[in-house]
């Protein structure tokens, strides 16, 4: 399994977590993106209040997933690996 690193789809999804961003940190939290797998699995992490919030997995499947596939619709899924 590898990492896929093509910088243009990297700052698309850069993008789209800019585009969430402001929502997590008006609820005390924030995300960063970790890496994208060749599998097309973007791994993220939810830092602050997001890392221990109990509706996380919603936010990451209705929200985070939902930016970055209308980003890159390639992306099959968005896992966090906070609790990995």
């Amino acid at each position: 399994m590898g990492i896929i690193t093509d910088q243009t789809i990297i700052d698309k999804i850069e993008g789209a977590l800019t585009e969430i961003r402001p929502f997590l940190e008006a609820d005390g939290g924030d995300i960063n993106f970790i890496e994208l797998t060749d599998e097309w699995v973007v791994k993220v992490k939810l830092l602050g209040a997001c890392s221990s919030c109990t509706v996380s997995m919603m936010t990451m499947k209705s929200g985070v997933e939902q930016v970055i596939k209308r980003a890159v619709p390639e992306v099959k899924e968005v896992i966090d690996i906070t609790s990995l």
